[in-house]
């Protein structure tokens, strides 16, 4: 007979879903992937499930919004199988990993406000300010290779100088823009149709506004994809301390 859904052992598949919140569909095809542990059967053949299979439910959905479903589903069953020393390890890495994407926006939010306020206040370019390609991949640290990738699908427009050996790239302070707005971008996690779409609005409107705003929009998503995971901790801190799993093969 069906237990009230309050996760003791003996609950049904239908009770334990509605417990967690998920459809018992979903309760069967996490099982099926090893997202929880699984279920044994009464003499009926029926599951029997445990508050244990309702909190790994929770600390999935909780752990599916911080880093997304498929790595979720690679970690809950990692959880369960390797040592608890390691298993610490990585939960710690998630919130180490949701850190540095929540540095790398700041960072390219930060080079992007720079950018903003050089629009107004450039003086007009002269010789000097120009830059050779490989001045700039070493004042960007990035590869010359890279410089010319950008330029190859919109993003950089470098001049053409002559000298004796036929011709050469200079990049005067537009393009120097556009190569500083790439590299912001890309280190913040930027497609290069968005970087494209950054790039020209700049040429167009010499403002970036708008990335700026797209920006606050992903570090707004990552603070809430962080206080998921700080939901989720408590129930993966059970799950690394209960009874190891045999892994794979074992």
């Amino acid at each position: 007979m069906d237990r009230a859904a309050d996760g003791r052992p003996g609950t049904s598949t239908a009770a334990v879903a509605a417990a967690a919140g998920y459809s018992v569909q979903q309760v069967r095809d996490l099982e099926a992937q090893g997202v929880i542990p699984a279920a044994p059967r009464a003499s009926n053949g029926y599951r029997r499930f445990s508050a244990a299979h309702v909190d790994a439910l929770r600390a999935y959905r909780a752990l599916a919004g911080a880093v997304g479903p498929v790595e979720a589903r690679r970690v809950m069953r990692d959880l369960r199988t390797l040592p608890a020393g390691q298993g610490a390890a990585l939960a710690c890495g998630l919130h180490a990993r949701l850190d540095g994407e929540r540095e790398q926006a700041l960072a390219a939010r930060r080079a992007l406000e720079s950018i903003r306020s050089e629009v107004a206040t450039d003086a007009a370019p002269v010789e000097g300010d120009s830059m050779t390609i490989t001045e700039l991949s070493r004042a960007l640290g990035v590869r010359a290779s890279t410089l010319r990738y950008w330029e190859g699908v919109g993003l950089v427009a470098p001049e053409r100088v002559a000298t004796r050996a036929g011709t050469a790239r200079r990049y005067p302070l537009a393009a120097i823009r556009e190569a500083r707005i790439t590299a912001a971008l890309r280190a913040g996690g930027y497609r290069i149709p968005d970087v494209r779409e950054a790039i020209t609005a700049v040429r167009d409107l010499e403002e970036v506004s708008a990335t700026i705003t797209a920006l606050d929009a992903r570090l707004a998503t990552i603070a809430q994809r962080a206080l998921a995971l700080l939901r989720a901790g408590s129930l993966l801190a059970a799950i690394i301390e209960s009874p190891r799993e045999p892994g794979p093969g074992a």
